[in-house]
């Protein structure tokens, strides 16, 4: 990746230490003097995005919660990944859901005024012609590319701008009583600016600022237009990944589970900014660790492969998609039977699923159906109802996690709203949430017999609750037995193709 550069923490926020990278020579002055002339400038040909009256309804909304208080939110910083080299940044959801911006560093600050309050995003311009920092910085135009300038963002956004250098001064005048920060995404704002709330414990986030970060989460729960048009380009992106990926499966012979891996993450980088969360790609018994994303092994002719996937658009929102292949072609009639339960339970919730209703009571709709097939599977220790019972949830051995959770821009989106409002609260028109029943029967399990033992199943869609019920957004993937064994042979017959 080129000559290699020595990551300058920042000492104080908004600001980057003087000098330059710690293993630059010590270039001649003639040099530097040539680097400084003949630089062209340059103007960005940028316009308002359509989306801008979204990003300021939902500031509006963040003010109306806090009226007479400065509320702070930072995107982050870049994370190291190994020595010198830093994982692609992926800006903090929140900041990302109020600004729309997608650069390191910045920081949104809301501040009062009569009516409201007065919006401006603290951010790194480009390189300036000035000084060496366009050449011989981390963050100068030769190394990480053209940045905006204050007006150029500024106009794109719909948000006045300020340069990064002013923040600490503008940190350094708040009162901490009258002050709010997203905390735990950039360490010197978190420094910059105290919290003197008499509720706070050693190693806790101030209430006052967890009620920040809890009144951004529920704002959240309702999409609008804009966002369920964002989930469904997600969505349509991964319904293409996983036909990339079936093309290349072949039926008769093994293939690695990273090959899969990276067939589904060429599409994600082709159609969307990235993967949203850690492919996972489960073939055999790994079809049973909830969290397999080692995807260190292969598939095997008669097993079945599970993959739990999702494309991450280019405005960050994603999908979450588990789908089971029968590597094969066809399900035994006991990876069948399996798959049928899980398909039952999964489409209860989905039809049960209406604004209204409990959040806890459809997951107690799927989670009974399985339990009634488990009973039919002969596992279950007690009756069905006995096991459904709170006090023993004895059927959990072999289903493990809930039903589903919010999805959004966070794969496991509003997970700061608090439990009235979300797993102890009501369904809302809007609300975009995943339905994801499995079964998992683990390799070394002696409860349940020999031929079960290794087989995962979980089928995972996308759903919009409307007016009237649900609406699966990801139902251009097949989802019973039969329909996913004809469009496994559809795609097969296809053959592999490259995005475009």
């Amino acid at each position: 990746m080129g000559d290699e550069r020595v990551g300058d923490e920042r000492a104080e926020v908004g600001t980057t230490p003087e000098g330059t990278e710690s293993h630059d020579p010590d270039f001649p002055e003639k040099f530097l003097t040539f680097m400084r002339t003949g630089w062209r400038d340059t103007s960005l040909p940028v316009g308002p995005r359509p989306e801008v009256p979204n990003y300021a309804k939902r500031r509006a909304a963040l003010s109306a919660a806090f009226p007479g208080e400065t509320l702070v939110v930072p995107t982050g910083t870049e994370k190291v990944r190994a020595n010198d080299t830093d994982h692609p940044f992926r800006p903090g959801s929140d900041f990302a859901y109020l600004t729309g911006d997608h650069e390191p560093d910045s920081v949104l600050v809301l501040r009062p005024t009569g009516s409201g309050h007065d919006a401006t995003l603290y951010m790194r311009p480009r390189s300036s012609r000035d000084n060496d920092e366009f050449f011989r910085s981390r963050h100068g135009e030769l190394w990480v590319g053209r940045r905006h300038t204050l007006t150029e963002k500024a106009t794109e956004l719909g948000v006045e701008t300020a340069p990064l250098t002013e923040l600490p001064a503008a940190l350094a005048d708040l009162a901490p009583r009258r002050t709010r920060v997203l905390r735990g995404f950039d360490a010197g704002v978190d420094a910059a600016v105290r919290s003197f709330d008499e509720a706070d414990r050693p190693g806790d986030k101030p209430a006052r600022d967890r009620e920040l970060a809890i009144a951004i989460s529920e704002l959240k729960l309702v999409k609008d237009e804009w966002e369920i048009a964002q989930l469904q380009d997600a969505i349509d992106a991964t319904v293409r990944g996983f036909e990339d990926v079936a093309r290349v499966l072949p039926a008769d012979r093994p293939v690695a589970e990273r090959l899969l891996e990276g067939v589904f993450g060429l599409r994600a980088r082709h159609d969307g900014n990235d993967v949203g969360y850690g492919s996972i790609v489960g073939a055999g018994e790994h079809a049973t660790i909830l969290h397999w994303v080692r995807n260190t092994g292969t598939t095997r002719p008669g097993e079945l492969l599970l993959m739990d996937m999702g494309v991450e658009g280019r405005h960050l929102y994603t999908a979450d998609v588990t789908r089971v292949l029968p590597v094969s072609g066809t399900f035994s009639p006991l990876q069948r039977q399996v798959y049928d339960i899980v398909y039952a339970s999964q489409q209860a919730g989905i039809e049960f699923i209406r604004p209204g209703v409990a959040f806890k009571d459809v997951h107690l709709t799927c989670m009974r159906v399985l339990a009634e097939g488990l009973s039919e599977l002969g596992l279950l220790p007690v009756s069905v109802d006995e096991a459904m019972d709170e006090k023993s949830t004895v059927y959990r051995r072999w289903t493990l996690h809930g039903f589903g959770h919010m999805l959004g821009i966070d794969v496991h989106d509003c997970a700061n709203a608090r439990k009235e409002t979300y797993r102890d609260g009501t369904l809302g028109e809007g609300y975009v949430l995943t339905v994801e029943p499995g079964l998992y029967f683990q390799p070394e399990d002696e409860l349940v017999p020999e031929e079960l033992r290794g087989i995962g199943i979980r089928i995972e869609d996308d759903v919009l609750v409307g007016p009237d019920g649900a609406v699966n957004l990801s139902a251009g993937l097949p989802r019973t037995a039969d329909e996913v064994e004809n469009w496994l042979a559809a795609q097969r017959e296809a053959g592999p193709r490259l995005p475009g």
